[in-house]
């Protein structure tokens, strides 16, 4: 017997026509089933009763593995070319219904062409393909799995002193989003029972919401959301130029059987969509390296070009969590991540290289308005890599000024030696990495990437890792996540300038002020100032109280003193307080505030009563 078991958030099928006369008699109709194991079956010539013990005993132990109490028995004969007869065939998928307990178990019907959709977790467990005798029980799994689960880690803290301490013995008193970040990365789980703060406030401000037409962590973002976007993306795309980084755009889909794809896989499995077009077995892409990586590997390197810097904005990459972690923006199926990577001729100039890309991430988030007492970082390190270069880590956690948390494998499984993240401590105590970057020193070799080094012998580049971000909806996830807490705090919340979809709001008193009020909306306009006018006829109270609601950084009541003073009555949302400027200080007082920081235009209509109304 052979068996495809798969764990879905759902599964709908059509039976369409018999397949054979000994079809079963049914209704053909539609069905649908959600939180589901599935078990595609294929009965063999040799399969008897005792197949059906052996197989249902393997199918219920994995069923609580995972959580899932409901089975649909799935009969496919594509899976095996010496099937059983029909009649044994149904015989046998009767007895295994039969056998089951304390578990909702259905069957497909036996016989029938079916058409059917199907949405797999993607979980490492979500997928097994099992092989059952009536004598043994027998499963492929992973050789990465298999490795992957035999793999110890060890953790402890490590002091900006660098004193290493074992995590049980650590006093946590004056570290406690430490302590979560600990708790939460040694219990390996990212599920979560309620949503996070931050998925109000995405919505009420119209910046992104679920995409019920789309699959799940798919989401979408409107005017306001977008302009975030493309503020963040433009402001690390930026740095990472500067920096020196190459700027390259590759593929979002690639093939399973590449040679270099089908060794990663096989070593390090992944959560990732396929697509099967034209004979080809293709995955959407969750990272930049696989393009990246292809790309250098046709480029005739030398020592004297190393390191040599690519990057790349992914919109989108692709990750096909478990439906448990898809929450508002924190973790996402598609997202947009600038992803860096240097190629470097050697582990003395990859330190080197990557010191200055770790205090480049620290210049970043504190750009993007988070700073180092909003993140706890880890890092992650080989035993032996650390014996190695104990200076190197001392240094980057002095940098940081507090403890750190350390995980540390005797030996070497993943492609790199060295990783650090920063991370975000939520209101529910879920962390999430922002930054972070790896020594790799795998891929270069995997890849077939080479350089010629200062004796003209062909070698292959350590290659460094680094998002100096994190997901640029991971960025605003977190800004949200901080809003909330300001909020809880009694603190008004507000948008670094630069990132605010409308910096400046005019309110015209009356009809007769529209003009004026458009007149000094072109004036910022032309200072590169996001602007718009609220026209609508609504009192002056309500207009404010919209702006409030919205976040608008300025709001300018435009009447009759306005339209004869050459001075603007300002309300600043950061003090509370109005006060007079002239509109010549104004513009000055917005520049020097957004100064180095890109610039956009407004994104929507300068008059809200042009604007529709956006239902979230």
């Amino acid at each position: 017997m052979r068996i495809l078991q798969l764990h879905c958030d759902s599964i709908e099928y059509t039976p369409t026509k018999k397949e054979i006369k000994s079809a079963e008699e049914i209704e053909p109709k539609s069905t649908r089933i959600e939180e589901v194991v599935v078990c595609f079956i294929a009965v063999e010539k040799d399969d008897d009763s005792n197949t059906a013990k052996n197989a249902m005993i393997e199918i219920q132990e994995s069923m609580k593995k995972v959580g899932c109490d409901k089975l649909l028995l799935y009969p496919y004969a594509h899976l095996s070319s010496d099937l059983a007869s029909p009649g044994t065939g149904l015989k046998i998928l009767k007895e295994m219904q039969e056998i089951c307990t304390g578990i909702e178990v259905t069957h497909a019907p036996f016989g029938w062409t079916k058409a059917f959709s199907i949405q797999v977790k993607g979980h490492p467990l979500a997928e097994s393909s099992k092989v059952f005798t009536k004598d043994s029980i027998k499963e492929k799994t992973s050789t990465a799995l298999e490795s992957e689960s035999k793999i110890k880690s060890y953790w402890y803290i490590m002091t900006p002193e660098g004193k290493m301490e074992e995590i049980e013995k650590f006093n946590f008193s004056n570290h406690k989003q430490l302590e979560i970040l600990a708790k939460y990365e040694s219990a390996k789980t990212r599920s979560s029972d309620e949503a996070p703060p931050h998925v109000n406030l995405m919505k009420k401000l119209a910046i992104a919401d679920y995409e019920p037409a789309s699959d799940s962590g798919n989401m979408r973002f409107y005017p306001n959301g977008r302009l975030i976007k493309s503020q963040i993306e433009q402001y690390v795309t930026d740095k990472i130029r500067n920096y020196g980084g190459i700027e390259v755009e590759t593929p979002i889909m690639y093939d399973s059987y590449h040679p270099s794809m089908e060794s990663y896989f096989n070593r390090f499995p992944a959560r990732q969509y396929s697509i099967d077009s034209e004979g080809k077995h293709l995955f959407l892409r969750f990272a930049a390296c696989f393009g990246q990586f292809l790309m250098t590997k046709d480029f005739q390197l030398s020592y004297k070009n190393l390191p040599y810097k690519l990057y790349e904005l992914t919109r989108y990459s692709f990750r096909r969590e478990q439906s448990g972690e898809l929450v508002g923006l924190r973790r996402l199926r598609a997202f947009t991540m600038p992803d860096c990577h240097a190629f470097c001729k050697d582990m003395p100039q990859a330190i080197e290289e990557f010191r200055k890309r770790f205090d480049l991430s620290r210049e970043v988030l504190s750009g993007l308005g988070i700073e180092e007492n909003e993140y706890e970082m880890a890092i992650r390190f080989t035993d032996e890599f650390y014996k190695q270069n104990k200076e190197l880590i001392k240094q980057m956690i002095s940098k940081i000024g507090k403890p750190v948390l350390v995980e540390m494998w005797k030996e070497r499984f993943f492609y790199f030696v060295l990783k650090w993240e920063f991370n975000f401590i939520d209101n529910l105590g879920k962390a999430s990495a922002l930054s972070t970057d790896q020594i790799d020193v795998e891929n270069g070799k995997r890849y077939g990437i080479t350089y010629t080094n200062e004796n003209n012998e062909q070698k292959n580049p350590i290659i460094l890792h680094n998002s100096p971000s994190g997901a640029v909806e991971r960025v605003i996830y977190a800004l949200l996540e901080k809003f909330a807490k300001q909020i809880k705090d009694g603190n008004r919340p507000q948008f670094p300038l630069w990132l605010a979809p409308t910096q400046v709001r005019l309110i015209p008193l009356k009809d007769e002020h529209l003009e004026f009020a458009t007149h000094l909306a072109d004036k910022f306009i032309e200072q590169n100032i996001r602007v718009d006018i609220d026209d609508r006829n609504d009192t002056i109270g309500k207009r404010i109280r919209d702006a409030e609601k919205e976040w608008i950084s300025y709001v300018l009541v435009i009447g009759q003193k306005e339209v004869n003073s050459p001075k603007l009555s300002i309300r600043d949302r950061t003090t509370g307080d109005v006060r007079e400027l002239s509109i010549e200080d104004f513009i000055k007082e917005i520049t020097n505030a957004t100064k180095d920081k890109p610039i956009s235009r407004l994104n929507s209509t300068l008059l809200l009563s042009q604007r529709p109304q956006i239902m979230v």
